[in-house]
């Protein structure tokens, strides 16, 4: 590969996402592992020490930081790569509409790139697109994502992101049919309501990330499932964000316009 190496530094490097986005990163020909940032420090990975200070990611002259940290912490990650001149990848669930927007304009003032991305496997980036093509044409819908007990948000990214994008499709034919809900024995049973769609949650052990989008018409079901069943499903989502961002001035939500879908 020619030209000179992305010099990539990871956020949340000590986690199991983080971890699996170094290695991946050192093992591209066209990335350079610049630096690693865990909040506590630690034992290296991927063959680099993990620093305790964000500050590590400028003092590696890295160009893209990926941010695989807390949904508490990645705000203000994403704003210090920011008025440090770091393109950002950021992997992290919690980044709502009004976060968003705010992002928008931090980084059109920047000079520096953002993409958020809900789900980076591309079956999931798939799945996400195919519900919103099915939307108009199915009555009522419900979301259930299952993830490992680890996961600290409930629902996750990619669930909201599905609800939200469920609802702005099927507003071309007038919204979603009147729920019919009974009331509920024990609260919470329906799950949570995102842009008027039902999202369960559901987390144990075992589980990676998992989600179906249920549908239902007369006489009929349509359920679409993606399953990441290890976290090298995400990896070429990730490189491919990495290799993206400078080229896409200001924010960019999801994998969809990268993958031209």
């Amino acid at each position: 590969m020619t030209g000179t190496p992305i010099r990539v530094g990871v956020l949340g490097a000590g986690g199991r996402m983080g971890a699996e986005v170094c290695r991946t990163v050192a093992a591209d020909a066209g990335m350079v592992l610049a630096a690693a940032v865990a909040a506590a420090g630690g034992a290296g990975v991927a063959g680099i020490a993990l620093s305790g200070d964000r500050a590590a990611l400028a003092a590696a002259g890295c160009t893209v930081a990926v941010d695989f940290t807390h949904p508490d912490a990645a705000p203000g990650n994403v704003d210090w790569c920011l008025d440090n001149g770091i393109h950002a990848v950021v992997g992290t669930s919690g980044f709502d509409a009004a976060r968003l927007e705010e992002l928008s304009r931090r980084a059109d003032a920047a000079g520096a790139n953002v993409i958020v991305v809900p789900n980076f496997a591309i079956g999931a980036v798939l799945m996400m697109r195919f519900a919103e093509l099915a939307a108009p044409f199915m009555d009522r819908v419900e979301v259930i994502e299952l993830h490992h007990d680890g996961k600290a948000d409930a629902p996750s990214g990619t669930a909201q992101s599905t609800a939200e994008r469920l609802s702005t499709a099927r507003d071309t034919v007038g919204g979603w049919a009147d729920r019919g809900d009974s009331s509920e024995s024990v609260p919470g049973a329906r799950g949570g309501i995102v842009g008027g769609v039902r999202v369960h949650s559901v987390r144990l052990p075992g589980l990676v990330a998992h989600q179906e989008v249920i549908f239902g018409a007369t006489g009929q079901t349509l359920t679409l499932r993606h399953d990441s069943i290890d976290r090298t499903s995400f990896m070429p989502g990730v490189l491919l964000a990495v290799r993206a961002v400078a080229g896409r001035p200001g924010l960019t939500v999801g994998l969809d316009p990268l993958l031209g879908i």
